[in-house]
């Protein structure tokens, strides 16, 4: 798996001070989208053993609230093979920074529908996550006063309610302000 950029102070994609990892390769190829040069699988560099403590080290401080994967598409199955051992190990290192997810897959139809149910990969992955912003960019639907989305058909989900109930659920905190455009 490459990466295309990592952002070790970032507080526009999730709540508080958070590292941003952006990884490379998305098949969605959103109208739009504002990282599109990340799309090809091969831009960017490895996302080597190496890298993975510069990560941990950028988490390393109390003012730090957790990571947030971007893309690309987190969610390829290729990036998914990459980043769960990652993922498994900064949840061993840090077990109360929180990880967002932005994915373009639709959480019932593709990642509950299909994805869980084919790859082992996913089903150990997708636990590991607190948040996850599904939903591909659509520019007919930009909203610039979306906090942490782009569109207004997507939505910021709370991945362990979400599993238990098979279904997407909102988080909670983010519901509230976005009651209108949520549809549930």
């Amino acid at each position: 798996m490459n990466y295309a950029t990592i952002k070790p102070v970032d507080i526009a994609n999730g709540p508080g001070v958070r590292v941003s990892l952006f990884v490379s390769g998305c098949t969605h190829h959103c109208k739009g989208c504002f990282n599109a040069q990340a799309w090809d699988f091969h831009y960017g560099e490895p996302f080597t053993e190496e890298i993975w403590e510069q990560i941990f080290s950028y988490l390393d401080h109390d003012y730090m609230e957790g990571i947030t994967l971007l893309g690309g598409e987190p969610m390829e199955p290729e990036n998914q093979e990459g980043l769960l051992p990652f993922v498994k190990e900064l949840k061993k290192r840090f077990p109360d920074k929180s990880i967002w997810c932005f994915s373009g897959y639709d959480f019932e139809k593709d990642i509950l529908g299909r994805m869980m149910k084919e790859s082992r990969i996913t089903r150990e992955l997708v636990p590991l996550f607190d948040v996850m912003v599904d939903g591909k960019f659509e520019e007919e639907k930009k909203n610039l006063s979306l906090k942490f989305r782009g569109s207004e058909n997507q939505r910021i989900l709370d991945v362990k309610r979400s599993l238990n109930e098979g279904k997407a659920v909102w988080a909670e905190q983010y519901r509230e302000k976005n009651k209108s455009l949520d549809g549930m």
